[in-house]
């Protein structure tokens, strides 16, 4: 998850990603799946399904990418 730039509350939780082959999801049963273990204002309002994630070249995910990416999802 990353935060990404929102109109009403700042910045909201977006979620990004990537499901294994075969495997299927949406984002009511990803958001239902974690609902117990998290504040709701914690879960994520969007979730973007990609097919990969880009890395740096230490094997991280490049948050900042992913925010500049996204930066305009809930501000239009």
């Amino acid at each position: 998850m990353i935060g990404v730039p929102h109109l009403k509350w700042d910045e909201r939780p977006l979620a990004v990603v990537v499901l294994k082959p075969g495997q299927t999801a949406t984002a009511d049963t990803l958001r239902a799946f974690l609902a117990p273990q998290f504040a709701k204002f914690w879960l994520f309002d969007e979730v973007k399904f990609v097919d990969a994630i880009p890395k740096t070249s230490t094997g991280k995910m490049p948050k900042a990418t992913l925010r500049e990416q996204y930066q305009n999802l809930f501000t239009q």
